[in-house]
């Protein structure tokens, strides 16, 4: 009987070991340390000295511009917005670090890209001529704004435009202060992580709240959120409180651009996931962190599966109309697209966050 006891505690002790193992989390396999050098030096740091590039070019075709108000011009000037803008799309996601607080305790992507601007705050501006890139007064400066004055509308020529310009001077001083008030802030977020905060990031490799690793996955997953939020249930009308559709909500309203920087910024959503960078430099990232934990790589594979209907439906949304004008008269597409968007935040959000043990440290106010 004692050794048939013995037996008994053995075995029970042998299963209960097994089952320990089987529900312990394996991410001391992974060098997180590893995967924030691959962050920092193919995504983060080339991504704002790139945004940094575009923007001095940008402020080199809007003194142009503002030097000789010809229609080429314009068109040059538009074009380095297109160009610059296009470049934050995908830096805006690194919103962490020298980027997370500037101005008055907000975010470098509050201070540069808030959206939807005011046209009345900024045709005050442009009647006192009194410009204050300071202040709270985030919907009258940034890149937004920058499109404002470059645009005006997407039923307005550019023709319009520069008559507007050579019929009201403040107009382009308002144009190339805003520009170079963008330069100064991507300048300093560049010189910080090139100077010091680099290696502050790379010591930070636990997965606590004030983490590196906790600050990324934060950041990504509130810049999905901010696509989904709104750049498309926004202007849908679909956040709480709307009760009808706002189109002129879109981001990129007044050129007409709004679907051409979203597919921009989900496919520098999607590069952070895999770790890629723009160029397609493959490095760790959190899809690589996901295989080494328990559930990780079923959690992979739902993720990559729901991933391919969100650009299948994006895809699908037509290129002929504006997002704006779809959202007036074409909206089914665009509503297949936000469920799949909603469908998918469960992977980014809530499972990802579980299964790396990383604390979502931000409120996107939807429940998810």
């Amino acid at each position: 009987m004692r050794n048939l006891l013995s037996v008994v505690i053995l075995l029970s002790v042998v299963f209960a070991s097994c089952k320990e193992d089987d529900s312990v989390n394996t991410d001391n396999k992974f060098d997180r340390g590893q995967m924030l050098e691959n962050y920092v030096e193919n995504l983060i740091i080339p991504s704002y000295k790139n945004s940094q590039y575009s923007v001095s070019q940008m402020v080199i075709a809007f003194e142009s511009f503002s030097s000789e108000i010809t229609l080429q011009n314009l068109e040059n000037a538009q074009n380095a917005w297109t160009s610059a803008f296009g470049e934050w799309m995908h830096a805006n996601i690194f919103n962490l670090g020298p980027a997370a607080e500037q101005g008055l305790n907000k975010s470098m992507s509050e201070e540069i890209s808030t959206f939807p601007i005011s046209p009345t705050k900024i045709n005050a501006a442009l009647s006192s001529g009194q410009f204050n890139f300071f202040d709270f007064n985030r919907d009258a400066r940034g890149f937004l704004t920058l499109e404002y004055l470059l645009f005006s509308g997407q039923d307005i020529d550019n023709d319009s435009v520069l008559s507007m310009f050579q019929n009201q001077i403040e107009r382009k001083r308002y144009l190339v202060d805003c520009a170079r008030n963008i330069q100064t802030r991507i300048n300093v977020v560049v010189n910080e992580w090139e100077n010091g905060y680099k290696e502050e990031f790379l010591r930070k490799n636990g997965t606590d709240v004030g983490s590196s690793t906790s600050q990324l996955y934060n950041e990504f997953v509130k810049s999905f959120e901010t696509n989904k939020n709104f750049k498309i249930e926004l202007p849908l009308g679909k956040r709480p409180g709307q009760t009808q559709i706002e189109p002129q909500l879109v981001e990129a309203y007044y050129s007409g651009k709004s679907l051409y920087f979203l597919k921009i910024h989900l496919k520098a959503i999607e590069n952070v996931y895999f770790g890629m960078s723009k160029n397609g430099t493959d490095g760790l990232g959190f899809k690589d962190y996901l295989e080494t934990v328990t559930g990780g790589p079923a959690l992979i594979e739902s993720t990559l599966a729901q991933w391919e209907k969100v650009l299948s439906t994006l895809n699908a949304i037509p290129t002929t109309s504006s997002l704006s004008d779809l959202i007036k008269n074409n909206p089914q597409p665009l509503e297949e697209f936000r469920v799949e968007l909603q469908k998918h935040t469960r992977f980014f959000k809530s499972d990802m966050s579980s299964l790396l043990g990383i604390a979502i440290t931000f409120s996107s106010g939807d429940g998810d």
